[in-house]
């Protein structure tokens, strides 16, 4: 088969921000050992642990805040059993909720609730309306409680619309007032306004959080230095895995040489950061990162350099999943399909047999629009319904949403045992989607916008105490 050729599709992709930023960096030494924070940590866990031992003693708005805490300060995956069995006991009434509580405690209740697969209907917030079903004017004056409410509100599941009235409300005031608060609030309202909390990915929020908490009268400073030894801690391993990721890159990327495609090592990391959080997470990280880095140059193969009879037959050799394929393809894809085979051996032979998938699943990823690349979504959705940008734009925004409805809904139904960590990658994925694609930008090709956040994730310094 005679070897295909760049041809007039083909697109000159900005180069990567980061060369080998990240393989040869080296982080400023801690005045502390690894050992002692470690340590460390593992006392504060124990300390944060009997916290939960005294539950009975707690109201709920005290138990509220504690998890809430522990979610925003990125520590609450060492207290998932914990957090489920206080979660549960508020839901089924076990522990007494007074009537007469704020709306950012009650507004709390509902997002926790709900973010942990307990339904909690929208009646709660009746108590919180005047005759004519309208909020009580007290409330514009509450930001906390408005913003609270703003971010419950986003847990709505398809047909509760009462929730979209709640966030036209916090929204408008959330927006006038803005302007007139102090940090923290400020910061928080504005972070949410951009990207509300139950859609944010827990990392950056962990990364704001961690120097707003300091500030908020009656903070936990046990949480506060778990916290900030659990952050650099996790840090200072995953900046270890993205040197590794980055070397597999730099020669998987030489290797298959399709110099047309995009050279986006650093920002493939980023995506398994946000879908697989935490130091334990390592194994589903680097896989992940590397499956996106196969589907990023398949998608860039097929929209923006090879012929159709060159898609057919990349189609038919996945469909086949034999090296034997290789013979029906160009030349120029050989290298690659034969490198994304051993990708997939490798993948089996690390993972546990349990955990095995036999049938390899490669997705086409989301289109990228660029000179000369192939139709956006936007563009189709022009094309089809012979809409203008702003009308397509809004189309596509409430598909969005009513997508993340049925994500809400879906993850109060699922099967706890058995689901959940695939729901929460699911849910993760998400909201790396609405960082990496905010504002209808694409930041993993224009990777201006995600270069500022990659710096402050991975470099920016947290003091441990």
């Amino acid at each position: 088969m005679e070897t295909t050729t760049a041809g007039a599709g083909d697109t000159a992709f900005e180069p990567s921000l980061w060369d080998d930023f990240f393989v040869s960096y080296t982080p400023p030494c801690s005045q502390m050992s690894e050992e002692w924070m470690r340590e460390r940590a593992e006392e504060l866990r124990m300390e944060v642990r009997r916290m939960f031992e005294a539950v009975n003693g707690m109201s709920v708005a005290d138990l509220m805040v504690l998890v809430d805490a522990l979610q925003r300060l990125g520590i609450d995956n060492h207290y998932q059993k914990e957090i489920y069995t206080t979660l549960s006991r508020v839901h089924t009434g076990e522990l007494e909720i007074l009537r007469s509580e704020e709306l950012h405690i009650v507004a709390l209740r509902f997002r926790l609730l709900r973010q942990h697969g307990f339904f909690v209907s929208t009646d709660v917030f009746d108590e919180f309306r005047d005759g004519t079903g309208n909020f009580n004017t007290c409330l514009t004056r509450d930001p906390k409680g408005l913003l609270s409410l703003y971010n419950a509100a986003y847990l709505a599941v398809p047909g509760e619309d009462v929730l979209d009235g709640v966030i036209a409300f916090t929204r408008t005031h959330l927006e006038a007032m803005k302007g007139n608060l102090t940090s923290p609030i400020a910061d928080q309202i504005c972070r949410a306004l951009d990207i509300p909390l139950p859609r944010y990915m827990p990392q950056l929020e962990t990364m704001h959080f961690i120097t707003e908490y300091e500030q908020e009268d009656g903070h936990n400073a046990t949480l506060l230095e778990l916290a900030r030894l659990d952050y650099c801690l996790t840090r200072s391993a995953q900046l270890k895995e993205l040197r590794t990721f980055c070397l597999w890159w730099k020669d998987f990327y030489k290797n298959v040489n399709l110099t047309y495609s995009l050279d986006r090592g650093v920002e493939m990391y980023f995506w398994g950061f946000g879908v697989f959080p935490g130091e334990g997470n390592s194994r589903a990280r680097i896989i992940f990162s590397k499956i996106v880095a196969l589907i990023s140059l398949m998608d860039d193969t097929f929209d923006t350099h090879a012929t159709f009879e060159d898609c057919k037959n990349l189609d038919e050799a996945i469909q086949r999943w034999d090296e034997s394929a290789t013979s029906i393809l160009p030349e120029y894809l050989r290298m690659y399909y034969t490198k994304m085979l051993s990708c997939f051996n490798e993948f089996e032979d690390i993972l546990e047999p349990k955990e095995k998938y036999r049938v390899p699943y490669v997705q086409k990823a989301k289109g990228r629009k660029n000179k000369n690349d192939v139709a956006s979504s936007l563009d189709c959705y022009m094309n089809e319904h012979g809409t203008t940008g702003t009308e397509a734009a809004a189309a596509l925004s409430a598909m969005v949403e009513h997508a993340w409805r049925r994500i809400n809904k879906a993850f109060m139904e699922i099967d706890r045992a058995l689901l959940r960590a695939l729901s929460l990658a699911v849910i993760n994925q998400a909201r790396t989607n609405e960082v990496v694609y905010f504002g209808g930008n694409d930041a993993y090709t224009f990777t201006d916008d995600l270069q500022g956040i990659i710096k402050s994730v991975f470099l920016k310094s947290v003091p441990v105490k």
